[in-house]
């Protein structure tokens, strides 16, 4: 059974930073791209990182474009945002999404981290 397990939110200043973490169980997702949405309250879903298969094929939502990374830990199945320069309209709740395709598309989905960015 494959789960994803989101960590690292919290309350933060403007202008702070956060590492946000992924992990998963029964799921490898160094073989995976692994996508981040967030949403903030009365708000859709959005994406945030829309991930690929390389570097050059994953896109970032423009409202964070410059201010976040993707970086990973295999040994670690594990997956992490890291967002700088945190605005009050970063807050919401950050979900890491996984598709597999096997026969058919699969998508598995985090419970969500919350992160408030306030004085």
């Amino acid at each position: 059974q494959v789960q994803l397990v989101e960590s690292g939110g919290g309350l933060v200043q403007p202008g702070g930073s956060l590492r946000l973490s992924c992990t998963a169980s029964g799921l490898p997702l160094r073989n995976h791209p692994v996508n981040w949405y967030r949403q903030a309250p009365g708000k859709e879903r959005e994406a945030v990182v829309s991930a690929g298969y390389t570097d050059d094929s994953t896109t970032y939502a423009d409202s964070v474009k410059g201010r976040v990374a993707i970086s990973r830990d295999n040994a670690k199945n594990a997956v992490y945002l890291q967002i700088n320069s945190l605005k009050s309209e970063d807050t919401a709740i950050y979900f890491c999404n996984v598709n597999v395709f096997a026969t058919k598309w699969f998508h598995y989905w985090g419970q969500g981290t919350q992160v408030t960015v306030s004085s």
